[in-house]
């Protein structure tokens, strides 16, 4: 177990990156913390919400709160995966072929729109999110170490886009939903953004502490009633499975994959440390299984037909007996 002083220290650090963000970012409490919990474990998310909402603005914030480069990348039907990882070019004069590196080349790169590309250019992002690391001819080139993609999608506007293969889907360890602003935040926002202010969020650490927060995370217990929990919460959302509840038979076309499983431990174990807890409590777990699962569990066609949402089926997995 980590040492008790490092625990509380590590509750100290999370808030004081969420307060230095929120300088910059009106509201949006939830998203905040969620993605500073996703960097710590070293995963990739997916935000979804309308134009407007302060996407690109929150990743930029994040990335000069923590002081890490950051890139962002407009995803559009005509992108080709060379735009995105870089090619191999031939210097005129010496005939040496060097490989020029892309915008997915920094800790940050915003993926801005990522369903509007074609699924040969989301590919290119497949090997990047999940090994990191990017392959030209017969070269592995490392990525920036932190690396995280961090993409944006619309949800209403669907026309001439490219939906993400459910293995790309995988790899994003949270899914969430960004809010449009209450009148009070609006009012805020607009203020802020209307007037001579600049940037108020500073730098605070740089991309060690992030994965000296990690280290920590990884020595905090989970009991193992806790862990049958979450483990059951994964495995009741597959339709086949006795035990799953009726409206996951009657609605669900498969449930979440194992990296779900994954996914809800580690994000559960900093989700404890962050309010300053030492073990993984059962709300942590239910704490972070909407955004866990919001992209792993697939509906069918009755589902849509009967106006029953993925949220609604979470609620129902998230009603087992503890």
């Amino acid at each position: 177990m980590a040492d008790e002083g490092k625990i509380r220290a590590f509750a100290d650090d999370f808030r004081r990156i969420e307060d230095e963000i929120s300088k910059d970012i009106i509201g949006q409490k939830d998203v905040i913390h969620k993605i500073i919990i996703s960097m710590i474990a070293d995963g990739n998310v997916l935000l979804e919400g309308l134009p407007g909402t302060g996407k690109t603005q929150l990743v930029k914030t994040v990335a000069r709160v923590m002081d890490l480069s950051f890139s962002r990348i407009q995803f559009t039907p005509d992108l080709m995966p060379a735009d995105v990882t870089g090619t191999n070019m031939m210097d005129a004069e010496s005939g040496m072929v060097t490989f020029k590196k892309g915008p997915v080349f920094a800790n940050i790169v915003l993926a801005d729109e990522i369903n509007r590309a074609t699924p040969k250019t989301h590919s290119a992002l497949l090997e990047a999110m999940q090994e990191k690391t990017v392959t030209a001819g017969n070269t592995t080139y490392p990525l920036p170490d932190p690396f995280f993609v961090l993409a944006t999608q619309n949800p209403l506007e669907l026309e001439g886009t490219y939906p993400l293969p459910e293995a790309q889907l995988d790899r994003f360890i949270f899914k969430l939903d960004v809010k449009f602003p209450e009148k009070s935040e609006l009012l805020d926002i607009v203020k802020l953004t209307t007037g001579k202010g600049e940037a108020r969020a500073q730098k605070l650490f740089d991309g060690n502490k992030i994965k000296e927060m990690r280290d920590i995370s990884l020595d905090v217990p989970v009991a193992d009633a806790v862990a049958d929990y979450a483990m059951d919460v994964i495995i009741r959302s597959h339709p086949e499975i006795d035990g799953a509840p009726d409206a996951v038979k009657k609605y669900v076309r498969y449930g979440s994959s194992p990296r779900g499983a994954q996914a809800i431990i580690k994000t559960a174990r900093i989700n404890a440390l962050s309010k300053g807890r030492f073990n993984v409590a059962y709300e942590d777990i239910r704490d972070v299984a909407y955004d866990v699962l919001r992209h792993r569990v697939f509906l069918n066609f009755e589902a849509v037909s009967d106006g029953v949402g993925v949220e609604d089926i979470i609620d129902e997995l998230l009603k087992e007996e503890i």
